[in-house]
């Protein structure tokens, strides 16, 4: 299933793998597992499966196909990095994602050493491609290991999302960080983000140099409680890593 996303800081979802399994906190109340298990057990339905693993070879060409350039968030239904998943399955992914390079391709997860480890072997200590952007999920301090096995890829694009921020990270060296997104949880059972949480990451972002952008404060939907910080929106973007055709398309 590909699709024009209403995330704010992408174009479009591209989804070869559906389905996951929890890994932490920030697991607990995931709403990609909410909307498919909405679906279990209808036949036909693209989520007849609910929210189990599944591999989707039909959907590997479909960035192919988009020929206008475009931010294309990968696996907003599923973790590519999951376990379960077949490295020749992972292989064919990242085969397309380098076929189709007009595109930018953000690659978010949660099981960072094993992404680390993928593209460490994949690339042999050469750097990532500039158009596919390397991201891990971080929603308290108890998780900002993910942050050390980013940084231990070879990419100019590397990108955390703190979202849903569930605690205070703490002290963090987000240096050689190129983006930060900060946001609230939303959905039926939110749990509450604190001021403070999402003020001391744009602290630590000002310190490092590393662009911010707040996404939401999260609620029963996600625009429930709106998107300012301290009075501002902060839309923060790392144009310097921007490919040359996804920077025309964006600055027209």
């Amino acid at each position: 299933m590909a699709q024009k996303s209403e995330i704010e800081w992408t174009d479009a979802t591209w989804n070869p793998v559906t389905g996951c399994t929890k890994v932490g906190p920030g697991c607990d109340n995931c709403y990609a597992e909410r909307f498919a298990e909405r679906w279990r057990g209808v036949a036909g339905h693209p989520y007849e499966q609910g929210f189990d693993l599944r591999l989707w070879p039909s959907r590997l060409e479909q960035p192919v196909r988009w020929r206008e350039p475009r931010m294309i968030f990968v696996n907003s239904m599923s973790d590519l990095f999951h376990k379960e998943i077949a490295r020749t399955f992972i292989d064919r992914v990242f085969d397309v994602m380098e076929r189709a390079d007009w595109h930018v391709f953000q690659v978010l997860t949660k099981r960072s050493s094993l992404m680390r480890n993928y593209v460490r072997a994949r690339y042999d200590g050469e750097p990532v491609p500039r158009h596919i952007w390397l991201g891990v999920s971080v929603e308290n301090s108890a998780h900002v290991k993910r942050i050390s096995h980013l940084k231990d890829v070879n990419s100019e694009a590397r990108f955390i999302s703190f979202e849903p921020l569930l605690g205070n990270v703490g002290e963090v060296d987000l240096s050689r960080i190129a983006w930060a997104i900060v946001g609230g949880e939303s959905g039926p059972n939110a749990r509450p983000m604190e001021e403070d949480w999402a003020v001391w990451i744009k602290h630590l972002c000002d310190r490092d140099g590393v662009e911010f952008f707040f996404k939401q404060w999260g609620g029963p939907r996600p625009k429930s409680n709106g998107r300012l910080l301290e009075g501002e929106e902060w839309n923060g973007f790392p144009w310097q890593i921007v490919p040359a055709p996804i920077l025309e398309r964006l600055t027209m």
